[in-house]
């Protein structure tokens, strides 16, 4: 959502007060815990995000998956369900080997929480990749296409999902639901996500 706009989306792998001083060294504002600020987690929180906007986003999962993967691969993309076609086109002009990682979550006690909407949204992205997959890809591609139809239902029926609904963030799943709906391209430069056009 942000990309799209404009913004410059900086992925931080500590959401503590080492966030703030990297906030602004970056010369960019922090996204916080919703309600808590301007920006957070929340796709809703950035439907009017202008696009001058940087901002560091704290994701204790997907932040540590992105910046490590950009120590040992040459482009790291940000893909969803909304952009699954230009993630895959993008990936597929970049080379002739992708990988995908759906990065779920953490569970409070820091273990992995794994996530179905990350699980689906990667099977979306791999459904438009040309070449051989993995029996992992072949996974998520099925899980993909059992839901392709019911997108929504199956985030807001998933665990996270339930939780989302139960604080009354149902906006939030109707956002993350919508199919092939961008063409823009998140690509991280240095250390910050900006988008370019599929």
């Amino acid at each position: 959502m942000a990309t799209g706009r404009g913004a410059a989306i900086l992925p931080y792998a500590w959401n503590d007060a080492t966030a703030a001083e990297f906030a602004s060294q970056q010369s960019a504002e922090l996204a916080l815990k919703r309600g808590l600020g301007r920006y957070s987690l929340s796709p809703a929180s950035y439907l009017e995000a202008p696009s001058d906007l940087r901002c560091v986003l704290p994701s204790p999962n997907g932040a540590v998956v992105v910046l490590r993967a950009a120590q040992t691969t040459s482009a790291v993309l940000a893909g969803c369900l909304r952009n699954a076609g230009a993630i895959a086109a993008a990936a597929g002009r970049l080379g002739a080997t992708v990988n995908v990682c759906p990065a779920g979550e953490r569970w409070r006690d820091g273990t992995l929480r794994p996530a179905l909407e990350d699980f689906v949204a990667a099977g979306a992205i791999l459904s438009q990749l040309q070449g051989s997959k993995s029996p992992e890809a072949e996974a998520a591609i099925a899980a993909f296409e059992r839901w392709r139809n019911d997108l929504s239902r199956c985030l807001a029926e998933s665990g996270s999902g339930r939780e989302m609904l139960g604080r009354g963030h149902a906006v939030d799943i109707e956002i993350a639901a919508a199919y092939d709906v961008s063409g823009h391209v998140p690509l991280l430069h240095g250390n910050a996500f900006r988008t370019a056009a599929a």
